[in-house]
């Protein structure tokens, strides 16, 4: 289980090839990139966080998803700063004897990075400045792992 908190970009291929590399037994490896989206008008976003906390807050639902799905491993990089529309802002990789678990575990921690991660963001447009405000689809997508 690997975390990363930065404000670098990476390289998502090599990220992909090194993860990959190193999952042993695994049957199924599942990778995600986030990208700074341009939903109309958008110059550029900024991640804030509070450093410790927010590595503490993801080992622990990575480790959630480590035991829940059955992991061989999982990374989470997740950047803050100022990034551009196209930048890549987070990733997930996921590694497991069976593709579904792999799977299911990508979807759970992405749903969680977007929803729950203390990450505090601003974007700065056109229309000017405003904070991210929490979305009702990310918390219904979020909900539906406390089910199962």
């Amino acid at each position: 289980m690997r975390i990363r908190v930065q404000a670098a970009p990476f390289d998502f291929g090599a990220e992909c090839a090194a993860f990959s590399t190193g999952c042993g037994n695994a049957g199924a490896v599942v990778t995600f990139a986030g990208l700074v989206r341009d939903d109309g008008g958008l110059a550029r976003m900024e991640l804030e966080h509070y450093p410790g906390m927010t590595e503490r807050a993801l080992e622990t639902i990575s480790a959630e998803a480590m035991t829940r799905f059955g992991l061989l491993d999982c990374l989470v990089i997740h950047r803050h700063g100022s990034l551009t529309p196209g930048e890549t802002i987070m990733m997930v990789a996921t590694a497991a004897p069976h593709r579904a678990d792999a799977f299911a575990a990508a979807e759970f921690l992405m749903d969680y990075l977007k929803s729950r991660a203390p990450f505090w963001k601003k974007e700065f447009g056109t229309d000017g400045v405003a904070w991210v405000a929490a979305r009702d689809a990310d918390e219904d997508a979020l909900a539906r792992w406390s089910d199962s």
